[in-house]
């Protein structure tokens, strides 16, 4: 950790000019960093020299209790890294397992998967446009996304009785059937939800105030993007063209017909269109999923690995002794490694699992988006104003779940 009293680094500068430099602290408890990071900067006057973010503030240890739990009982931690988006974690995590034990997931559970990442996805932008447009100064879209969010939410806790830690996804397929109301309303959502993006349009595309400060600010090259790592909507925003969904299809995701939102422009306002679109996108694809939703079973034909429903349970001595068997001792997962990624709402999410043949891995890494993107801050403020710090870290769309691991 740099000294706050002392150059963050070794630049070249005119002789003398160093004297003139102040160093700053935006955070930890920062409202524009949306959770507990400390961004150390080095400013002369109102521009900034260099850009420092220390983290760690946030830091969980999610990773090494993963190794202390069963396969399946690491489904509720996956829930608690990236909290906007539970539903992307528990499906990446799900994927990976999935691939070590060889399942074959029922095709309802798949299209049902893709339906809940992709309210997922609408969920993350709607928290990531209000709070954004709010930083900048424009404070009535917050309530207008939230309530929308708060309705897919409701929907969540349809299904999975939990409004954001769901763990509704599962290794082998989901927890439960969806109750026969909640397609419906999930039809009812989409019906009006495309005149609420245009909406939120009217209110920020055309506002000179909004534009002014995201415009030109926060340009990050292609390049560049590719050099950091970043991904997502930040990468695409930058003239990149990648989406795991389409390029990397997992979940039946190749049998849906969307478009990716790409431009070559680079800056805040790159991004705040790119998302816009992307919640489009998102609605087309739920669309698809209502109108192809396949008959049969939500979870794999596996009893010693999936839970046996519960009114089995109660009257078959086999299905009990399964379900005391995996909550009691979990159940072995061949011994191997694999690596699963999924696109979420920040970008690509990744999973490496490695199993020793014992009902718990033997080491769960993950690879989140937000930690990547992060980095890039520096090279987006980089002699620009103090005040465009708050407009470009706002565009990633951070969260500090995937970052303080």
């Amino acid at each position: 950790m740099p000294d706050v009293g002392t150059p963050i680094l070794d630049v070249p500068v005119a002789e003398g000019s160093r004297d003139q430099h102040m160093v700053l602290n935006m955070g930890p408890q920062h409202p524009s960093t949306h959770g507990v990071l400390r961004l150390v900067l080095e400013i002369d006057g109102e521009i900034v020299v260099r850009l420092y973010p220390e983290i760690g503030y946030l830091h969980t240890g999610i990773e090494k209790t993963c190794e202390a739990k069963f396969y399946q009982q690491v489904v509720p931690l996956t829930d608690r890294v990236d909290y906007l988006g539970p539903m992307a974690n528990n499906l990446v995590y799900s994927l990976a397992v999935e691939k070590l034990l060889q399942l074959e997931i029922p095709p309802k559970a798949q299209w049902m998967r893709v339906l809940l990442a992709e309210m997922t996805r609408i969920n993350s932008h709607l928290i990531w446009l209000g709070t954004h447009a709010m930083d900048i100064g424009a404070l009535t879209v917050f309530l207008y996304t939230f309530r929308e969010r708060e309705e897919i939410l409701r929907m969540f806790e349809m299904i999975s009785g939990q409004r954001m830690m769901t763990s509704y996804i599962r290794i082998g397929g989901l927890a439960l059937d969806p109750p026969l109301d909640f397609l419906p309303r999930v039809q009812a959502f989409l019906k009006t939800f495309p005149e609420k993006i245009d909406e939120y349009s009217n209110l920020l595309t055309g506002n000179p105030i909004f534009m002014n400060r995201l415009k030109g600010v926060g340009y990050l090259s292609g390049d560049d993007a590719l050099a950091l790592a970043v991904t997502g909507p930040v990468m695409r925003a930058s003239g990149i063209d990648f989406d795991v969904r389409r390029d990397m299809p997992y979940s039946s995701y190749e049998k849906f017909q969307f478009n990716v939102p790409v431009s070559n422009v680079g800056d805040c306002w790159a991004r705040y269109e790119c998302r816009l679109q992307e919640m489009r996108e998102s609605v087309k694809i739920v669309q698809q999923a209502l109108d192809g939703m396949p008959e049969g079973p939500i979870k794999a034909d596996a009893p010693k690995i999936i839970l046996p429903d519960r009114e089995q349970m109660k009257t078959q001595m086999e299905a009990l002794i399964h379900h005391f068997k995996i909550v009691t001792e979990g159940f072995a997962v061949p011994a191997g490694e694999v690596y699963q990624s999924i696109e979420s709402g920040h970008g690509q999410v990744g999973y490496y699992v490695v199993s020793d043949g014992t009902a718990k891995p033997w080491r769960v890494h993950m690879r989140y988006p937000s930690f990547a993107d992060l980095q890039a801050l520096e090279t987006m403020c980089q002699g620009r104003l103090l005040a465009d710090v708050v407009a470009a870290i706002g565009s990633i769309d951070i969260v500090l779940g995937e970052i303080d691991r």
